[in-house]
């Protein structure tokens, strides 16, 4: 009885050094808004006037967030709804951020001491020629079958003296905190998918109504010439030309059509649904392209680290791979442990008293003092992944501009085009009229009426390509800017 007051105040002053070194964590510091990035310009070479002036400031969130709704298409809203509520992928990228989140809370747990109970019966027959047996049987009163009634509560606690636990922690919730951003990034591409695939679809549902309509006057105009050459009025070249017109006019339709049923399915996958189900019925009205809408202001380059996911994601693994340096380092120091159990036991029954009381504590201390290098090996392995993470940060960031930029060049130079097609088509439809009127005149005949028919139609084929990818570039900038999410 006369150890136990000198054990309570050692157990206390081992608790207070422990947990005033707890606060000391080894290893460099990290603050996310000092992470050395890139070196960025202030704003973008090809954007536009317009976006230049403003780029410094920051662009509508809520415009970012569902950029898809600028294009006022309540299909195409209706596919992307559907796609991030049922996506396949995106729920395996959730998964995964669960997956981190739980590692981080093993992480928290680890600092926090453990405690478990026991309780445990014990039946056994002792053998008489066993050694034990044939000595304790020879005693007045042995009893050969006895049961052993063991309880317990017990607690371990491993004492973070120099941080190594914490910075795991730090590495942890940095690990998590990048997959959350994995998972944002599988959510825009996924959003971007959709979009890119409707509005190939759309796209190509407008070139096919035009290619029909291309195929009747291209079998209007060979039908014109052949009657010509019955008459004299032309030759067996100009029909041939006519009929190779026609041929390809309809091989023209094959790949369109493919490319429907393509997207369609597309449309189907990405939306976590069987290929020919959901896409068939909601895309099979007329269709429609919408206007792609435009950005009135651009976020600086230097702030696409918290628009950009992907960027976001390098930088916490970043966080983490410098939060690793520490974890490495405190195995230069010592490690302490306390442990103790609180037990009885008894080979009669259950008793809770002073005589079957059997306490333990321990408390433990481990040193990696001669190890031959292998902490060295371990810090400069964990400052490598660091260098190593840190040039990709930088690289995710100017990755992310030139993404930008790209989109950018992109999407001015297919607006440029939509408008040259545009005057292209207006300049055919006024030949088409002015034709018409020398026709019905008499000043011209029926076979330069279908041939400016052709004409138009085939600026309008173009057109629409042109205005196909116009909202595919527009849905390439959104992207590349981390709108999304």
């Amino acid at each position: 009885m006369q150890s136990r007051p000198r054990s309570l105040p050692l157990s206390l002053l081992a608790l207070l050094v422990a947990t005033t070194l707890s606060a000391c964590a080894v290893g460099p510091d990290y603050a996310s808004g000092d992470a050395p990035g890139a070196v960025l310009p202030a704003r973008y070479a090809h954007a536009g006037a317009a976006a230049q002036a403003s780029t410094n400031q920051q662009a509508s969130s809520e415009a970012l967030r569902q950029w898809w709704s600028g294009f006022h298409d309540p299909v195409l809203d209706r596919i992307i709804d559907c796609v991030l509520a049922q996506n396949l992928d995106l729920q395996a990228a959730l998964s995964r951020v669960e997956q981190a989140r739980a590692v981080a809370q093993l992480a928290d747990a680890a600092l926090l001491p453990s405690a478990d109970a026991n309780l445990q019966v014990q039946q056994q027959r002792q053998s008489l020629r066993s050694p034990l047996g044939q000595i304790a049987s020879n005693f007045p009163g042995y009893e050969r079958n006895h049961t052993q009634y063991d309880l317990g509560v017990g607690a371990s606690w491993e004492i973070d003296l120099f941080g190594g636990l914490h910075r795991q922690r730090e590495a942890d919730l940095a690990s998590a905190e990048a997959a959350a951003a994995d998972g944002l990034g599988v959510r825009i591409s996924l959003a971007a998918e959709a979009a890119d695939a409707y509005f190939r679809l759309r796209g190509a549902q407008a070139r096919l109504q035009v290619l029909e309509q291309q195929i009747a006057a291209e079998r209007q105009l060979s039908e014109l010439v052949a009657l010509r050459l019955q008459d004299g009025f032309s030759n067996r070249r100009e029909l041939a030309q006519a009929q190779a017109r026609l041929a390809g006019a309809r091989a023209a339709v094959t790949p369109v059509r493919a490319e429907i049923e393509v997207q369609r399915n597309r449309l189907d996958v990405l939306m976590g649904a069987a290929p020919g189900s959901l896409a068939t019925q909601w895309t099979s009205d007329a269709p429609t392209m919408a206007a792609a809408p435009s950005l009135d202001a651009l976020p600086a380059p230097a702030q696409l680290l918290r628009r950009r996911p992907d960027v976001m994601a390098a930088e916490r693994r970043l966080a983490a791979s410098n939060a690793r340096i520490g974890v490495a380092m405190s195995e230069y120091y010592p490690k302490l442990s306390l442990s103790g159990l609180l037990g009885f036991e008894s080979l009669s029954r259950f008793e809770l008293s002073e005589r079957t009381l059997q306490p333990t504590a321990v408390a433990g201390l481990r040193w990696r003092l001669f190890d031959f290098g292998r902490v060295d090996a371990e810090v400069a392995a964990a400052k490598g992944a660091h260098a190593e993470d840190l040039s990709r940060f930088r690289q995710a960031m100017l990755k992310a501009t030139e993404d930008v930029e790209n989109a950018l060049v992109n999407e001015s130079e297919v607006d440029q085009r939509r408008l040259a097609l545009q005057q292209q088509k207006a300049a055919s439809e006024e030949a088409l009229r002015a034709v018409t009127e020398a026709f019905d005149h008499g000043a011209e005949s029926r076979v330069e009426v279908l041939e400016q028919t052709r004409q138009l139609l085939a600026a309008q084929d173009q057109l629409i390509v042109a205005e196909a990818d116009s909202a595919r570039a527009s849905v390439g900038l959104y992207r590349a800017l981390g709108g999304g999410w």
